[in-house]
């Protein structure tokens, strides 16, 4: 009646030793690290480079320990403490990168499990540690996504006007009002064939017709994004701006930095080990993109910048002595066409500049804009935090070939270099302002493991005592199939690289108390039957078979609300989800299967059992004075 069949005892047995095995990582430790890695593409870096980094780091007598590693991110060396972790990234920057502000190299801090090679050929890892648990900076942005629309359809209208005028369709002019363009039409055979053009080649818009406005003539038709564009065009602008803040963040030299989506419009970077919020800032919330632009040096145009205004087809900026400058609406090309930008000096005068290279695309349009405008003026815009600045606006002398282009102006070398390393890191596709900012220490990550570790082993102890006292030998074996919990739910864990948080040691803890519940279940379902005349042995299969639907129906409830949280949460709420959801499945498991193979074991083979050990059954009262009647 109690006893398993053997394949039964194989599969908890397997399933405790995998559990073992892959929580076992977690229990070695991590020891300081630096990473060496490439900042260009075409330097690469591997096994012939660490003679050089371990001379480097013997030369400042800086101690290592053990061998380097070397994969696809780059050169890992262990060292003895954060001390020596601190003085080796320094002697390396210095000697690795002669020219600061052009790093060759990217020189990170980082950790490394001190996890046993023969553990880690099977595969063995231990969980990460959030940024609450190691200490670091915490930014959460706000991405424009109206900022994003808006600059798609300002890139639209120029596209239109060139496509129109292929096309030799006389319009009379494209605008931008609100979140539409506008284009001008004389006759209805005009708006007509436009309008085919426009499906035709831009199947993004929907074009609609509008009476033209009192007392003007002609017809209008009103492009404006498709609503399934318009989401296509936000989820793009939020992988593009990940993208962007991803290379900036290899800019910095962070290993293992974190970097996803929340919500609709918002991403979450956090970066472990930085605890220099302010250089952090400076280039993460600092965000550039880059425009090129003609110059309206017309009349009527040097007329309104001087008034402070700017005509319907034009916009008013300033340059860096504050003079105004007005420039047309249509933006040529942008710092998505951008392979490269360094900062160097002008070779006319000597003074700091950017060089920039655009791909073969962006070429052949600055080539064509080129040749059809000179002797006119080209602007170089530089927009930051939704402002737009004109870096240069040079006069085009004769066409420029080969996609490279120079900004020079009023700028010092240590802008230059932030400017090329914004542009580099690549075009933002909608502004971003930081919403949220924290920064850990790394002694408050220890403080909060620590705490962390006690409340979860004495919350542990706590169970473990009162089910002994209380269900004696049956809440032994309970606190028993609670640690194989413990173990599933920790394997699980590794095994998945899962970043452990503050909340989900929480999790951990409620997961502890949650599962204990299983078995009290369990435990008062056989005290029932013992109490209503039920052999122990029978008691018991009837006691796990009984409660199983109770604890399926309950955990199932707790799961629904797990995943609604896992669903709609964010951020540290997730991961108390991820933690709460996995760990009732192993405590489902753990429960009912790994505790009742203990029982099987103790008692299963006991052919006549009269007492098993599961604490005081209490019986009604008429039962007991019956019982002592029979008695006498």
């Amino acid at each position: 009646m109690n006893r398993y069949p053997l394949w039964k005892y194989v599969i908890v047995l397997i399933a405790l030793l995998a559990g073992a095995l892959y929580a076992l990582p977690n229990i070695f430790g991590e020891t300081p690290a630096v990473q060496v890695s490439s900042n260009r593409a075409t330097l690469k870096i591997g096994e012939e480079d660490v003679p050089r980094i371990e001379a480097i780091l013997d030369a400042a007598k800086i101690e290592r320990n053990g061998v380097a590693i070397v994969d696809a991110t780059g050169i890992k060396l262990r060292l003895r403490d954060d001390d020596a972790q601190t003085r080796a990234r320094e002697a390396l920057e210095k000697a690795l990168n002669p020219d600061s502000q052009n790093p060759d190299y990217v020189v990170a801090l980082t950790r490394l499990p001190n996890t046993p090679a023969w553990l880690a050929w099977l595969g063995g890892k231990p969980m990460y540690l959030g940024l609450d648990l190691r200490g670091g900076v915490h930014f959460l942005f706000q991405v424009d996504m109206p900022g994003a629309e808006l600059k798609r359809l300002d890139a639209l209208s120029g596209d239109l006007r060139t496509l129109l005028r292929s096309k030799e369709v006389r319009h009379g002019g494209i605008r931008r009002d609100g979140q539409r363009l506008l284009i001008t039409a004389r006759t209805a055979e005009i708006a007509g064939r436009a309008r085919e053009l426009v499906n035709a080649s831009y199947p993004e818009l929907l074009v609609a017709e509008e009476p033209a406005a009192e007392g003007k003539e002609g017809i209008l038709l009103a492009a404006s994004l498709r609503p399934e564009s318009l989401a296509s065009l936000r989820e793009d602008a939020i992988r593009q701006n990940i993208n962007t803040l991803r290379n900036r963040v290899n800019e910095l030299g962070v290993a293992e930095p974190i970097i996803v989506q929340q919500g609709a419009d918002r991403i979450v970077v956090q970066l472990p080990g930085v605890q220099d919020p302010a250089e952090a800032k400076k280039i993460l919330g600092r965000t550039a993109t880059l425009e090129v632009r003609l110059v309206d040096d017309s009349p009527q145009a040097q007329e309104a910048a001087l008034a402070g205004r700017a005509p319907f087809d034009g916009e008013l900026y300033r340059d860096r002595d504050l003079t105004p400058i007005i420039v047309k609406k249509q933006v040529i090309l942008t710092g998505e066409r951008l392979t490269d930008a360094q900062p160097g000096f002008d070779s006319r005068d000597g003074k700091p500049a950017v060089h920039l290279t655009f791909d073969s695309s962006g070429a052949r349009i600055f080539y064509d804009i080129t040749t059809e405008n000179v002797n006119r003026r080209m602007a170089i815009l530089l927009f930051e935090k939704g402002r737009g600045e004109v870096v240069t606006a040079p006069v085009i002398n004769e066409p420029i070939p080969g996609g490279r282009v120079q900004i020079s102006g009023s700028m010092s070398t240590q802008e230059a270099s932030e400017i090329a390393l914004l542009l580099r890191s690549g075009a933002l596709a909608a502004p971003m302002e930081i919403v949220e900012e924290m920064t850990i220490g790394p002694s408050m990550g220890k403080e909060n493991i620590e705490k962390g570790y006690r409340s979860t082993l004495w919350g542990f102890v706590v169970i473990v005592v009162f089910m002994t006292l209380y269900y004696r030998m049956f809440g032994l074996i309970s606190s028993i199939a609670l640690a194989t919990n413990l173990l599933f739910l920790v394997a699980i864990l590794s095994s998945l690289q899962a970043t452990l948080t503050l909340p989900g040691i929480a999790a951990i803890a409620l997961t502890l108390g949650m599962a204990i519940d299983a078995n009290v279940l369990i435990n008062e379902r056989i005290r029932e039957e013992l109490r209503a005349g039920m052999p122990p042995q029978s008691a018991i299969a009837a006691g796990y078979e009984r409660a199983f639907g109770t604890i399926l129906d309950s955990n199932i409830t707790t799961l629904i609300a797990g995943l609604a949280l896992l669903i709609f949460g964010s951020g540290p709420v997730r991961g108390f989800a991820v933690v709460h959801c996995i760990g009732i499945m192993t405590s489902i498991f753990s429960a009912v299967v790994v505790s009742r193979a203990i029982v099987n074991l103790s008692y299963g083979r006991q052919k006549k059992l009269v007492e098993i050990a599961i604490g005081q059954i209490w019986k009604p009262e008429a039962e007991r004075e019956s019982a002592a009647t029979r008695k006498e």
